[in-house]
């Protein structure tokens, strides 16, 4: 069983408290029916910064709005569990990503 990144891209946010309830609950719902397989149920991300080679600092633009890392069995099951993702619901996107071992 290997670990997979899930960073989320773009997405609305909620527009009035009950929404944000609905959303919530969806969330909550999803990480429950993964059970297990949920290594870090992770956070909405904000501002960015990079920091280069020569360890200068620069202003970033990123679309990334937050992520979550699972255990799944194959690539395959990682990106259908991703598929089922409640962020989908709000227009964004999923990148899965492999998390190699050291």
């Amino acid at each position: 069983m290997g670990s997979y990144l899930l960073l989320y891209h773009g997405g609305a946010a909620p527009t009035s408290p009950a929404e944000g309830e609905q959303v919530m609950k969806a969330w909550v719902d999803w990480f429950t029916t993964l059970g297990d397989k949920v290594e870090h149920a992770g956070n909405p991300t904000s501002t960015t910064q990079t920091v280069a080679a020569d360890g200068s600092v620069s202003d970033a633009s990123s679309d990334v709005t937050g992520f979550s890392v699972i255990k799944a069995d194959t690539w395959d099951d990682a990106v259908k569990t991703a598929s089922t993702c409640p962020h989908r619901a709000a227009g964004g996107t999923i990148e899965v990503v492999q998390v190699d071992p050291m």
